[in-house]
């Protein structure tokens, strides 16, 4: 299924732009200053935090809100934006050397390229904290928080983004099975898009089935967003896209790509999309902005 409302669409663009202005100014206030001492960390931490990213994470956390409340709070923005600070300190370590080596992210040099492998370690580090910390400067319940906590830390550890990326390097070059890949986009990708869904129906207060089923929600989106980055890898245009294109083919990375063709990958795209949209059925018209954003997702060329 796809959406083909130009108004809805519109709306969308409109605010997806509103949101990330929100995010932009709510991250900023919260960071260290570039010019806080040791300033070399902090120039480092905010280089790709603010090299231009859509901020998709913690808008899918506000429209996973949406669904079971109108009004946006700060929290509810902080708790998307904790999930931005996590999700880039995972790029800033996946493009190091030592792991994909990559030059470009969002346009711009990597954070490595400029300030050096140790220090972007280090800034990665940091980000991951400050996520945390976000998390825990929040006016909500005390119960609530430690919940969010412990997710966080559990999707982003050793049994979720890091089990990912841990697969995704031994892969390299060996041939896989498909539960291997699955088991590697799940975690490295799926799990942190689930914990958005997640955030924003413990933010609504949603009751746990709800809980439960954008759950499966954020699992079916994120397998999908993940094989349509794989195909723009193959497809795409690295000036549109902001980061080097073919790299995966050429390092022999695990991708639906290379182990089932362009064409059965962008099936499956699909497939996990229109499962997506099923569960939103649920929603009547309160899930129109996330149809568009998921629709948006699987068709998108950047």
């Amino acid at each position: 299924m796809k959406m083909n409302d130009p108004m809805l669409a519109a709306q969308l663009k409109k605010d997806i732009k509103e949101k990330r202005e929100q995010i932009n100014m709510l991250i900023d206030r919260f960071l260290p200053r570039k010019d806080d001492y040791p300033r070399e960390i902090h120039k480092a931490m905010r280089h790709t935090l603010f090299a231009g990213g859509k901020r998709l994470r913690p808008y899918l956390t506000v429209l996973a809100y949406q669904l079971y409340k109108k009004k946006v709070t700060e929290d509810v923005i902080k708790a998307g934006s904790a999930i931005e600070l996590l999700h880039t300190y995972t790029l800033v370590h996946d493009d190091l050397p030592e792991i994909d080596n990559d030059v470009l992210r969002r346009g711009k040099k990597t954070c490595h390229v400029v300030f050096g492998s140790n220090i972007a370690l280090l800034a990665g580090d940091a980000l991951l904290v400050e996520a945390f910390k976000l998390v825990n400067s929040m006016n909500v319940a005390a119960s609530l928080k430690v919940k969010m906590i412990h997710d966080m830390a559990v999707l982003s550890g050793d049994k979720g983004t890091i089990a990912g990326q841990m697969q995704d390097i031994i892969s390299e070059g060996t041939e896989i099975t498909k539960k291997t890949l699955e088991f590697i986009h799940l975690n490295k990708t799926s799990k942190l898009i689930q914990l958005c869904t997640r955030y924003g129906a413990y933010m609504a207060e949603a009751p746990a089935i709800e809980v439960k089923k954008m759950d499966v929600f954020g699992k079916k989106l994120g397998l999908a967003f993940q094989i349509t980055d794989d195909i723009l890898d193959v497809e795409g245009n690295s000036e549109r896209l902001g980061k080097s294109v073919g790299k995966d083919e050429n390092v022999q990375k695990a991708t639906y790509p290379a182990l089932f063709g362009l064409d059965k990958s962008k099936a499956l795209a699909k497939k996990y999309t229109d499962e997506a949209f099923e569960i939103l059925n649920d929603y009547g018209t309160r899930g129109n902005m996330l149809r568009e954003l998921t629709s948006y997702l699987l068709n998108r060329n950047v």
